[in-house]
């Protein structure tokens, strides 16, 4: 039966409960509001110590708040005790409610584990409902909602009035625990937000720092950069040119918005742009100036990409490599050109006689002189040989890299066991013939030969190979000196080069032989253009304020498909030394 002045006590206890919720309103921060419960405990509650264990991310509990004892708020907070020690006593006390209490008389075996903990000293209990000074009485916290999470556990000691909480203290801690529990909630999601407002705000100054120094590199970098568009229909517009590329293209950057690379590339280039990847690739080709001109750059592709809308636009570095092509340009020239004429050389000669030739000859297949037709059978082809350059001769692998082998026609098919091919010695006493049948080259336009001399003119137009040989040079070196030779070297070239027509070759052997390739010759044709050449080189040439003269030979040879570079030039310069020795004669009968 209630005493006539509970009532007055509850209605009491009620307005500091009351008022030690609205606190809990009031509290600015996480750690602001477990102080806060725990002094509300010790103001409101009628306890003399309060401690506030919250739950960690790790699932331990550490003590995070303490009221009402200075020296074992000290001792304690901070400290933290293993969640399985923490669920051990939640499972053993007496069950009011939601709160556990754990009396004295069972809490000795607990003073062994790791939770933190704090005594009071006092007298043992002298009467029945008596608090005793190691009696323990645990609040839980749990989240809101069906599935409910444990945030933390109130524990308080020592009530002021000496005695165990009845039915309405129980319930009054209770309900501060339930308040607390949204209030350290409430806490939480305000400190998550306030940390996620100060995150985004530090993310997006970087993004302005970040958005910052790219428009200075962009902007100020030695070399040229460009951004322009991925995808759609205007996929490949320049948005943005920085002064670098302006500068470099001659164009001001109102105008390159008007462009795209594929606009400016030069034509001969448009297939290696094509072929560049957007990401990462790479590209050398030229680029037209606004005066019409272009200029050899390094393409740098670059994909800018959103992480939430993909792909959003192609950043392009451009690097002017004018004077590197130069000087590659140059030194590609000096290796297949002679140093004195300018001449294409011995070697780039060769190269372009042999790009003319395959190994199949028109006609003389065993299987034709038969009468069989071709099949299968003749072509035992896989394509993995490769020919290869060798000391002399020409040779190659069909499927596999051009090349020149042994001292005679060296190359040739084979069926990826064996190396097949012609003897090294080239071609002997019975004639032409295959160790292995060739591939038939259908895209391949054979180089023949016109009618021989004195035979009926059939039409056939071939690549005439006309070897030059100057008469009287030698006299001129012994008696003028080299630097004299070397001028009516350059001199014969320059006459030589004047007097055929344009994509004819002429090369300089080495020494006073010079070598013309002119293709779609009949046999008159080339013996015109012999007697042109001569008569070109034959009128005095002034050197120092002297004249001198010199005479030329030539022998006018076919490059024909089946023969080597070797024997090609080689039938040339057997007809060149047959023309100087007749022309020889004919001088000394008219002496």
């Amino acid at each position: 039966m209630e005493t006539e002045s509970e009532p007055y006590v509850r209605l009491a206890t009620l307005r500091q409960l009351h008022q030690v919720v609205a606190d809990l309103n009031t509290a600015r921060s996480l750690a602001d509001t477990l102080q806060t419960v725990a002094d509300g405990i010790v103001a409101g509650l009628g306890y003399e110590l309060a401690c506030v264990n919250l739950v960690r991310p790790d699932g331990d509990l550490v003590v995070a708040a303490f009221a009402g004892n200075t020296a074992a708020e000290a001792l304690i907070t901070g400290r933290v005790g293993s969640r399985a020690s923490w669920e051990r006593r939640l499972g053993m006390g007496e069950a009011w409610g939601e709160l556990r209490f754990i009396p004295h008389t069972e809490g000795w075996v607990l003073l062994e584990d790791d939770v933190p903990q704090w005594y009071t000293e006092g007298p043992d209990p002298r009467f029945e409902g008596e608090w005793h000074p190691q009696d323990r009485l645990y609040a839980p916290m749990y989240t809101s909602g069906g599935n409910r999470e444990l945030l933390g556990v109130i524990s308080v000691d020592k009530p002021r009035n000496g005695r165990l909480p009845g039915a309405w203290g129980q319930e009054a801690l209770q309900m501060y625990a339930s308040q607390s529990a949204i209030a350290i909630s409430n806490a939480r999601l305000r400190a998550n937000m306030q940390r996620a407002l100060v995150r985004l705000e530090r993310e997006q100054q970087a993004l302005r720092a970040s958005e910052e120094s790219f428009r200075q590199a962009f902007e100020y970098a030695p070399s040229g950069m460009a951004i322009a568009e991925l995808g759609g229909d205007q996929h490949g517009r320049l948005l943005r040119a920085n002064d670098a590329l302006c500068r470099l293209l001659g164009r001001p950057a109102s105008a390159m918005r008007r462009y795209s690379f594929a606009d400016l590339v030069h034509p001969e280039d448009i297939g290696t742009l094509l072929r560049t990847s957007a990401e990462g690739g790479r590209a050398e080709l030229r680029l037209g100036r606004r005066d019409g001109t272009y200029v050899w750059v390094s393409l740098r592709n670059s994909v800018v990409a959103d992480t939430t809308d993909g792909p959003r636009f192609l950043l392009t570095h451009v690097e002017d490599i004018e004077e590197r092509k130069r000087h590659e340009l140059h030194l590609a020239h000096r290796a297949s050109h002679d140093a004195l004429t300018g001449l294409p050389n011995n070697a780039e000669l060769r190269a372009r006689l042999s790009a003319r030739l395959c190994g199949r000859p028109q006609g003389g297949r065993p299987e034709e002189a038969a009468g069989r037709p071709l099949d299968a059978r003749d072509y035992p082809y896989d394509g993995d040989r490769d020919g290869g350059y060798g000391e002399s001769g020409y040779g190659y692998g069909y499927g596999g890299n051009g090349g020149y082998g042994g001292n005679g026609y060296a190359g040739g098919f084979d069926d990826g066991d064996t190396e097949g091919g012609f003897p090294a010695e080239g071609f002997g006493a019975e004639g032409f013939g295959f160790d292995r049948p060739a591939v038939p080259y259908d895209h391949h336009v054979h180089a023949v030969a016109p009618a021989a001399d004195g035979a009926p003119d059939d039409g056939t137009k071939g690549l005439a190979v006309l070897f030059c040989d100057l008469d009287g040079f030698k006299s001129i070196n012994d008696r003028f000196g080299h630097n004299t030779g070397d001028a009516v070297l350059i001199e014969v070239a320059r006459r030589l080069t004047t007097g055929v027509r344009d994509g004819d070759t002429v090369a300089r052997l080495g020494g006073d032989e010079f070598v013309v390739l002119a293709d779609g010759l009949g046999a008159a044709d080339a013996a015109d253009l012999a007697v042109r050449l001569r008569n070109a080189i034959i009128p005095p040439i002034r050197v120092d304020g002297r004249a001198v003269r010199v005479g030329a030979s030539f022998g006018i040879g076919w490059a024909v498909c089946g023969m080597s570079v070797e024997e090609v030039l080689q039938s040339a310069d057997q007809r060149m030394y047959i023309e100087k020795r007749s022309r020889a004669k004919v001088h000394r009968r008219a002496g």
